[in-house]
């Protein structure tokens, strides 16, 4: 995949990282690696310093009030890995609550529910750029 994250991260050492980071932390929560660059490329296009307008930061757009549910008031969540493993861990979170319904779980992620804009967006994004050939 690091070959893939080229056009988006110029830094070879940045983008390999990102890759290992990817893998790692989605295979830890039994997630394929390839959706979880589909929701980062929907989220930010792999800028690890987004912030958007509702106060969502980095890679995965994290919002800050899950550092009190699912970890701690002082993680920084523009870090690389700690971005990556809460965004996983809120993705699962979501698919178990939707009964593996990734529909559902993927518009939940993005404060969506009930629409299916977002979770299309994460589909052709998998499907374009990320699923294996």
């Amino acid at each position: 995949m690091s070959a893939r994250l080229e056009k988006y991260i110029d830094d070879p050492g940045l983008r390999l990282e990102m890759a290992r980071r990817v893998h790692y932390e989605a295979r830890k929560v039994d997630l394929p690696p390839e959706l979880v660059l589909a929701v980062i490329h929907t989220e930010s296009t792999f800028d690890p310093e987004a912030i958007s307008s509702a106060g969502a930061l980095g890679l995965m757009q994290i919002m800050p009030f899950w550092k009190l549910i699912i970890g701690e008031k002082t993680d920084d969540l523009m870090n690389l890995h700690t971005n990556i493993r809460y965004g996983v861990t809120i993705l699962q979170h979501y698919l178990e609550k939707e009964n593996g319904n990734l529909t559902r779980a993927l518009a939940r992620y993005n404060g969506s529910l009930g629409k299916t804009w977002y979770p299309e967006r994460v589909y052709a994004n998998l499907e374009r750029h990320w699923e294996a050939d």
